[in-house]
C-alpha cells in the first residue's frame, strides 16, 4: 500500500460538484487533478441516462442507483423512505428529473444572515449562477441569466393542452404567472428550465467533464471507492481507495476535496476519524478531529402527487405502453424529438401556503400523466398530476455510521413530519393544490381526483395520507454545513473542514439551509464559487440586482 503519484487535487466524487470542480481546477495547466468516482461511466450509448423520458429506469436500478433507504421514520408510520443517488459519472445529475431551479434570492439572504456567511448572499452568488449557465430562453442582456456557460438550459415547451389549462387554472385560483422562476421573480408559475439540450440529458459530467477529458493533467477513474482520507497529524495528505475488486491503494494529494454529496461526504469524514468523537470511538475509529456537526442537520424535501383522471385522451399515458416504445425510441434515436426527448416536467411554480411566510414555501411540478416518479403504479387511463411539497420544513435528521466498513450504508434519519410547522404546511400544501386543480380552466379535462381521493378531507386524514404516500424529492443536503459555530463543519470563506488542513467539502452537504426548489443548481453554483476560492482567484464581483419581494413585506424582510 505504498503511496502513489502525487496530485495537486484529488476530488472524491465525479457527480455534480465534482465534475464542475474538475473542469475549473484543471483549467490551470500546472494543476494535476484526479477524480475518483465510485460508480460506473456514463457511456454515450446508455439510453437510460441520456434519453430524458427514460429517467424512471435508473431510479431503483442497482446499476445506476446506490439505493439508500432511511431508518424507519417514526412520524411516517415506520416506513423506510427510498433515496436514489446516482451510481454513475455525473452522480445524481445523470439520473435526476433534469429540473433547474436556483431557489429564491432570499434563500441566500438567509444563508448570509448567519455569522461569517456574508459572502454567500444573493449578490455574491448570482454571478456564479450566471457563469455556469447558458439559458437559451433568456435575452442576452437579462441581468439575471447567463448565456455563455457550459450548462445549457432549455425551457419546457409546455405545448400539451394540459399545460396551458393548468396555467389558466393557477391564475383563476389567484396565483400569478412569472416570466422566469430563476429570474427577477420566482413567485408564480411558468415553463421550467431543464438540463435538456437537443433532446438529450445534459448532466454535469456531459456539460463540464467530458469536454475537458483530453487534458493531460486531468485523470478520471470510475468504479473507484474511496475508503478513507489519510492524515499526517491534522493535515490531509491523500486517500485510500479500491478500484473494482482490486487491492487497497493509496494516492497522495496536495488537497483532498470531498464531493460525494450529503450522504457520502459525511460518511467518508466519519470513516476517516472526523465527526462526533463519542460516536467514532464507539466504532473503534481513531478520532482525528471532533466535529459533532458532521452528519447532523440533514434536510430534504418530501413530496406527494395529487392526481386526477383526465376526461380527454390528451395525456402522455399511452407512451407508457410497450407497443408505443419502439416508435418513441426511433424518434429519439434518429430525430432527437418526440415523447422521449423531454422530461415532461415542463411547467410548474411557487406559491405561498399562508400569508405569514416572507416568500413562497410551496413548489409545484405539473405532469401531463398520472404516474409515480419511478414509473411504477400508473393510475390507469389518461390523467395528470402535480407534485407538491413544502420547501422549508424545520425537521432535521442525521447521517451516522453503522460500521467501519465503507461498503455498509450509513443510517439515515430524516424525521419527516416531526414538527408542528411541517405538519401544518403539509395540510396547506394539499389544500392549495386542490384549490388550483379544481378551477374551471381544467373542467374540460377533470375526471375527478384519483389520489388522495375525495374521502381524504380532514387535516388528520390528509396527514395520514402523506405518511403513507410521501416520497423524497431527492434533495438531501446540509450535513456538513458552512458556518462558524460549534456545529459547523466547513469554513465559509475557504470550504476547508474546521481544524484541518488540506481537506475541503464542496457539495450539497455544505448548505446551511435547503433552498426553495430542486437543489442541483445551487450545488453547481457552490462548486463554481468554490473553484475560485480554491484557486485563490479574484472572486467575481457581486451583482446588486433588485429582485421581487412581496409588496406588503416588512422592513425586516426587505433588508
Amino acid at each position: 500500500m505504498t503511496l502513489q503519484t502525487t496530485y495537486d487535487f484529488v476530488i472524491v466524487g465525479g457527480g455534480s460538484a465534482g465534475s464542475a470542480l474538475a473542469n475549473r481546477l484543471s483549467a490551470e495547466p500546472g494543476n494535476r487533478v484526479l477524480v475518483l468516482e465510485a460508480g460506473r461511466s456514463d457511456f454515450p450509448w446508455d439510453v437510460f441516462i441520456h434519453m430524458p423520458a427514460a429517467l424512471t429506469f435508473p431510479i431503483g436500478s442497482r446499476f445506476y442507483d446506490w439505493g439508500y433507504a432511511s431508518e424507519p421514520e417514526p412520524h411516517m408510520g415506520g416506513r423506510r423512505i427510498h433515496h436514489a443517488r446516482g451510481k454513475v459519472l455525473g452522480g445524481s445529475s445523470s439520473i435526476n428529473g433534469m429540473i433547474f431551479q436556483r431557489g429564491n434570492p432570499m434563500d441566500y439572504e438567509r444563508w448570509a444572515a448567519d455569522p461569517g456567511m456574508k459572502a454567500w448572499d444573493y449578490a455574491h452568488c448570482l454571478p456564479y449562477f450566471k457563469r455556469m449557465e447558458n439559458c437559451l430562453a433568456a435575452d442576452r442582456d437579462d441581468p439575471f441569466r447567463g448565456r455563455s456557460g457550459p450548462l445549457v438550459l432549455e425551457r419546457g415547451p409546455a405545448t400539451n393542452p394540459l399545460f396551458p389549462a393548468f396555467l389558466d387554472a393557477v391564475q383563476q385560483a389567484g396565483y400569478p404567472l412569472t416570466d422566469d422562476v430563476n429570474g427577477y421573480r420566482q413567485e408564480g408559475f411558468a415553463a421550467f428550465d431543464r438540463n435538456v439540450h437537443r433532446g438529450r440529458r445534459l448532466s454535469a459530467a456531459r456539460a463540464y467533464l467530458h469536454p475537458v477529458m483530453g487534458r493531460p493533467h486531468l485523470e478520471v477513474r470510475t468504479r473507484t471507492l474511496v475508503t478513507r482520507v489519510l492524515f499526517e497529524g491534522k493535515r490531509a495528505t491523500g486517500v485510500e481507495f479500491r478500484q473494482g475488486r482490486g487491492p487497497v491503494r493509496r494516492v497522495r494529494a496536495g488537497e483532498v476535496i470531498l464531493c460525494g454529496g450529503a450522504i457520502n461526504s459525511p460518511q467518508l469524514l466519519q470513516l476517516s476519524g472526523v465527526g462526533n468523537a463519542a460516536d467514532l470511538s464507539a466504532l473503534g475509529i481513531e478520532v482525528v478531529r471532533d466535529l459533532p456537526g458532521v452528519g447532523a442537520n440533514l434536510q430534504d424535501h418530501l413530496e406527494v402527487y395529487v392526481q386526477h383522471a383526465c376526461r380527454q385522451p390528451v395525456s402522455v399515458q399511452p407512451y407508457l405502453k410497450w407497443r408505443y416504445r419502439p416508435w418513441v425510441g426511433f424518434q429519439w434515436l434518429f430525430l432527437r424529438r418526440g415523447p422521449g426527448a423531454t422530461n415532461h416536467f415542463e411547467a410548474g411554480g411557487f406559491a405561498r401556503g399562508n400569508d405569514d411566510v416572507a416568500y413562497p414555501n410551496l413548489m409545484f411540478h405539473f405532469l401531463p400523466i398520472a404516474v409515480r416518479y419511478d414509473g411504477s403504479a400508473p393510475a390507469g387511463g389518461h390523467g395528470y398530476q402535480v407534485h407538491i411539497g413544502p420547501m422549508y420544513s424545520d425537521a432535521r435528521g442525521s447521517v451516522r455510521l453503522r460500521s467501519r466498513d465503507p461498503r455498509v450504508k450509513p443510517a439515515l434519519r430524516f424525521n419527516y413530519l416531526s414538527t408542528e410547522q411541517d405538519r401544518r404546511e403539509w395540510v396547506e400544501a394539499i389544500r392549495t393544490a386542490r384549490h388550483i386543480l379544481g378551477q374551471p380552466a381544467l373542467d374540460p379535462y377533470n375526471g375527478g381526483e384519483i389520489s388522495p381521493g375525495p374521502g381524504v378531507e380532514s387535516d388528520e386524514a390528509i396527514l395520514d395520507w402523506v405518511r403513507r404516500e410521501g416520497e423524497t424529492a431527492l434533495h438531501p443536503s446540509c450535513t456538513c454545513r458552512m458556518g462558524t459555530d460549534d456545529m459547523a463543519v466547513v469554513d465559509p470563506d475557504t470550504l476547508r473542514v474546521h481544524g484541518l488542513d488540506g481537506l475541503r467539502v464542496v457539495d450539497a452537504s455544505v448548505m446551511p439551509y435547503i433552498t426553495n426548489g430542486n437543489i442541483y443548481a445551487p450545488v453547481m453554483m457552490t462548486a463554481e464559487k468554490a473553484a475560485d476560492l480554491i484557486l485563490g482567484a479574484e472572486p467575481l464581483p457581486p451583482v446588486e440586482e433588485p429582485y421581487y419581494r412581496r409588496p406588503d413585506a416588512t422592513e425586516a424582510e426587505r433588508t
